[in-house]
């Protein structure tokens, strides 16, 4: 169901031109799934659409608050902010939501999706006017990694007319947040518009947790998007074409280090001193070149070219070595917290106690990207054989690198303040380039027979995976790579998916495609990623009322698990393990309903309700270095995979105020796999966290908004990965003025 999740209450000060339905997105309306809820409606699959209203209704700067509202969506939290989400679909796995196809208006969005997909890089969603989430054969669309599905995002449009919006926003532990942009279009000759967009969007605050010695554990970010472009909406072969800019900065000072149990117990947002100097600094740069031409009424080709760099650093705690020998012999942070009375020295060391030199280690971890290329989509709405068909075909070739030139420092701990005892070489702990390079084929029919809809299509991929390591002590890389690893495929991944309209209030659904999911540069034991993924279901749509039910089973054949700097120790980061057999099966549920129309009163009261039921166990037994798996036996359930999750809305609107209350519970999950009860140290508690927001109107253009998120300050761990207890964000409190002229 497209957003039957989330309340529609109206967004007051909603993105351009919110009215025009599909013409909003019309730029891109060739290359996504769908560009609107009623359209989503049409789809032979589950695909949920997010519109700015449903997305204004809490107005939340967090993805995964966001995502609560979509069934089948895995989240695993671990900022509290939403800064580097780990988001998966349908048991893929969430680890930096490598396994999800991610894209901002149709074009890949991670900083290299074939040779290093973990999401370092995520979109200001604050600035966003629509989600789409594609989880059934649909999104063969998009790949290259069709297991899960996709989540595309939509920027602002340009709007039509003279607009503008802006929001400030303040809160609790110095909470500060601003949006605002202008936009329009304006008559030019021969038919044509010009038009442009300039959004800016920033956000900082104090953070939640406590330093021992009270240094900093915010975050402070900033974006800016431009839009300048040419529209000509009427006449012979109507076509636009549009240039976007898009820059973000982030300095976070943000740890992977988290808690013991006990210390957990004591004060769930202290931090340990030996992070204080932990901080990510990010920066990328996007540019995106869209033309879209209509040849015809029924033929239609987008283009677009896409440029995408993003370079971050991330220096923080590697290791402890309370010989004071540095990074030879040091232990691992995740090591530490997992049994910190087997390293009680270390242990000391990371709170605060006094230090030898070189017996705190930090690692550089540098990292810069690049990804661009080129994709055509042509559609053709067109007849034969007496059948009505929707023709998509579509073209990629993509190109990526990731650099890796990482060091390691170490340190005294004296006063709780670290003070460098030994600088590492340039590129002493890391020195590689991993790079891939792809060409993407695709086509899908959607063709429609009486009450009968039917989506068949096929993606291909033929991709070259290349990894170059080169001597730690050559940071010039004049020698040349000291090791060279090539890694090529060809894969067909086919989907095809059918819509029955039973009655008019009542369709059909059932689909099947194949998931599949390129291995890593480098890789030498795993192979690659498949699966067939089946899903069923229906949908009941009666007055107010809106249901969605669909059951899905994912049958892989090798699940697929990678080792990052978030997932844990015991392995090397970048290698990647066989999992064999798994299978993955579940439920998604929505509902929605308008109270207020059924009690015949000026009041809009909606109602929804997100349940999402998950079964994902291996079906073989074997022995894996990867921490999150270990030692497996057949049965036992996949880590950071929750059984079951809720989502309840309610709110109350009238013509100048409303309100939005909306609770999400989330079972118990593991840390590890395993099956039976929990051990407490490996277990994800389950929780209820309520978020609530209120507005009024003051006049047509002016609203006053209070928010707040965990409106009953639930204590809960988000996340025991990689190294140590982690917690939720705990009560944030928001308000501020909205203005749209």
């Amino acid at each position: 169901m497209a957003s039957a999740a989330a309340l529609a209450l109206s967004a007051g000060a909603e993105s351009p031109d919110a009215a025009e339905g599909d013409d909003r997105y019309r730029l891109l309306s060739t290359v996504v799934v769908t560009g609107s809820s009623e359209a989503a409606q049409d789809v032979a699959g589950s695909v949920s659409f997010l519109t700015d209203a449903d997305l204004s209704v809490q107005a939340q700067s967090d993805v995964l608050r966001i995502l609560r509202a979509v069934p089948g969506v895995n989240i695993q939290e671990e900022d509290g902010y939403g800064l580097r989400p780990n988001i998966g679909l349908r048991g893929s796995g969430s680890d930096r939501s490598s396994r999800v196809a991610l894209m901002e208006d149709g074009v890949p969005i991670s900083p290299a999706p074939y040779a290093s997909p973990s999401a370092y890089y995520f979109p200001t969603i604050a600035r966003m006017s629509a989600i789409e989430v594609t989880k059934g054969p649909a999104a063969i669309l998009y790949g290259p990694r069709t297991t899960g599905g996709a989540i595309n995002m939509f920027s602002t449009p340009v709007p039509d007319d003279q607009q503008g919006y802006g929001q400030v926003m303040f809160g609790t532990n110095d909470r500060q947040r601003a949006h605002l942009w202008l936009g329009g279009k304006a008559d030019a000759a021969a038919g044509w518009q010009l038009g442009g967009l300039v959004e800016v969007f920033t956000d900082e605050t104090d953070g939640f947790k406590r330093l021992d010695n009270g240094g900093p554990t915010g975050f402070d970010a900033d974006d800016l998007v431009v839009k300048l472009g040419a529209y000509k909406a009427g006449g012979a072969m109507p076509q636009s074409v549009e240039l976007k800019y898009q820059t973000r900065e982030e300095t976070s000072n943000e740890t992977y280090l988290g808690l013991t149990l006990d210390d957990f117990r004591a004060d769930p947002y202290r931090r340990y001193d030996a992070s204080t100097d932990d901080q990510f600094n990010g920066e990328n740069e996007l540019f995106q070149l869209t033309h879209r031409i209509d040849l015809s009424p029924d033929l239609s080709l987008t283009t677009i070219a896409y440029h995408h760099d993003f370079a971050r650093n991330w220096y923080k705690l590697q290791g402890i070595n309370s010989g004071g020998t540095g990074a030879s012999g040091d232990v691992s942070i995740s090591s530490v917290l997992a049994d910190p009375v087997t390293y009680a020295a270390e242990y000391d060391l990371a709170v605060g106690t006094a230090s030898l030199d070189n017996s705190i280690v930090y690692r550089a971890n540098r990292r810069a990207y690049y990804s661009e290329g080129v994709q055509s989509v042509l559609n053709w709405k067109t007849a034969f054989g007496g059948i009505d068909h929707d023709l998509t075909i579509g073209a990629r070739i993509h190109q990526d690198e990731e650099d890796r030139f990482q060091e390691e420092d170490a340190y005294r701990l004296d006063g709780g303040q670290l003070v460098l005892t030994a600088a590492g070489a340039a590129g002493s702990q890391a020195n590689r380039i991993s790079s891939g390079e792809a060409l993407a084929l695709f086509v899908q029919d959607k063709f429609t027979i009486g009450r009968l809809s039917v989506t068949g299509g096929a993606r291909f991929e033929d991709y070259k995976l290349t990894r170059e390591d080169y001597a730690t002590s050559d940071p010039a890389r004049a020698a040349g790579p000291s090791r060279v690893r090539e890694l090529s495929d060809t894969v067909v991944v086919p989907g095809l998916s059918a819509l029955y309209e039973l009655s008019e209030t009542t369709t059909l659904l059932a689909g099947v495609h194949r998931g599949f999911a390129i291995a890593s540069p480098g890789t030498t034991d795993a192979d690659v990623e498949e699966s067939v993924n089946w899903e069923a279901g229906g949908r009941y749509s009666r007055g107010g009322f809106e249901l969605e039910a669909i059951a899905y089973f994912n049958d892989y054949s090798n699940l697929l698990g990678t080792c990052t700097a978030s997932s844990g120790g015991g392995c090397a980061v970048g290698d990647q393990f066989n999992g064999g057999d798994v299978d993955v099966q579940g439920l998604e549920v929505t509902a929605s309903w308008d109270a207020g129309s059924a009690l015949e009163t000026d009041l809009s009261i909606p109602l929804s309700l997100v349940y999402t039921l998950t079964d994902a166990e291996f079906q073989t037994s074997f022995e894996s270095d990867y921490e999150p798996w270990g030692n497996v036996a057949a049965g036992d359930e996949l880590p950071y995979i929750a059984d079951q999750q809720l989502t309840l809305s309610a709110g109350l609107e009238t013509g100048r105020w409303g309100a939005s209350l909306s609770g999400n519970y989330v079972s118990d999950a593991r840390a590890r796999a395993g099956q039976g009860s929990i051990p407490e140290r490996e277990r994800i508690e389950a929780r209820w966290v309520a978020d609530m927001a209120v507005w009024v109107d003051l006049t047509d253009r002016i609203r006053v908004r209070a928010k707040a998120e965990n409106l009953f300050d639930e204590v809960y761990v988000a996340s025991i990965d990689p190294a140590g207890l982690r917690p939720g964000k705990p009560f944030e409190f928001l308000m501020g003025v909205e203005v749209s002229f």
